[in-house]
């Protein structure tokens, strides 16, 4: 599958929408390190090792 670069929007959407489950109680997908209590910075760790569950689809 071809791997398509992400714009600005996308990403702000994924994380935004992976910190809201987040805060809601989802199990987070990366480790924890001590002290790190803020969704965003969760989501943003598990965006950058690429482990979110979500897909974004685009039509054109």
């Amino acid at each position: 599958m071809k791997e398509v670069q992400l714009n600005h929007f996308e990403k702000t959407r994924i994380i935004g929408a992976r910190a809201l489950q987040l805060a809601s109680g989802a199990p987070p997908l990366v480790e924890i390190t001590e002290g790190t209590i803020d969704p965003v910075q969760v989501a943003y760790d598990e965006f950058e090792k690429n482990v979110i569950p979500l897909v974004v689809v685009r039509t054109h």
